[in-house]
């Protein structure tokens, strides 16, 4: 009765419908209850996938058929007042091309962005959810050789609220992507790393933006993009971008 209880309240947690007091019960409960976090992965895959097939576009043949019959039956006239009618549809071309380019990279985006959360979510609800354990960045670092494609730096934490607990592998797109998870009080945020070229439209820098009730940011240094995700405040989400965008010390 006790798992039932807290998986009615899966959807509507997922949907950011809770208030806030229910939705922090809530992830406190995804953290210790094994069962509960597997549920809420599932139905977060069912809701992407869900989302990206209703919001699919492509315009179609009769779409296009359309549009050259608008621009070719006209009457014909002793002028050349058919021009301004072949200008509109020129831009109306344009203007759809543009906009199906415009939501195609949304979509890849949103679709890599659920991609990684599902992957947090998944290191949460796993009995091991790193596959090196330390919080020495020293020790961390030096395990992923050989199992990237690339080197990265990790940022010097003492004196911050945050904590090294360790790393993983992971794969982006089919490519090799290095996870690391950070703790903050009782929380837990993912850090991906991975090459851009991984990514169909690179990653665009962003502040954190709420996608799925975690907060998620990215940017892009030298080749490489980095995701932070987590069920933590925008601010915590920010400074700890910050500190791994310093130099390293």
């Amino acid at each position: 009765m006790e798992v039932q209880h807290w998986t009615e309240k899966l959807d509507a947690y997922l949907d950011g419908e809770l208030t806030p007091d229910e939705e922090l019960a809530v992830r406190r409960h995804l953290r210790e209850c094994a069962t509960c976090a597997a549920e809420a992965l599932e139905r977060m895959q069912m809701k992407r996938a869900v989302h990206t097939a209703g919001m699919r576009f492509e315009p179609d043949a009769a779409f296009r058929a359309r549009i050259r019959n608008t621009v070719a039956v006209r009457p014909r006239r002793p002028s050349w007042t058919w021009i301004p009618g072949l200008a509109v549809a020129a831009v109306a071309l344009v203007a759809v091309a543009l906009w199906t380019a415009h939501f195609r990279s949304h979509m890849r985006e949103k679709h890599l962005v659920s991609e990684l959360i599902d992957q947090h979510v998944s290191a949460l609800a796993g009995t091991n959810p790193v596959d090196v354990v330390s919080s020495d960045r020293h020790t961390v670092k030096p395990w992923f050789e050989g199992k990237v494609p690339f080197t990265f730096d990790l940022p010097e934490l003492q004196g911050t609220p945050f904590t090294l607990v360790g790393g993983r592998t992971a794969y982006i797109n089919q490519s090799p992507a290095a996870e690391l998870i950070f703790r903050l009080r009782q929380h837990q945020i993912s850090a991906f790393l991975f090459q851009q070229r991984a990514a169909s439209d690179g990653c665009t820098e962003t502040g954190a933006k709420t996608e799925l009730s975690f907060h998620v940011r990215q940017w892009s240094r030298e080749g490489l993009c980095y995701v932070l995700v987590g069920d933590v405040g925008a601010d915590d989400i920010n400074q700890l971008a910050v500190l791994m965008k310093a130099p390293p010390g």
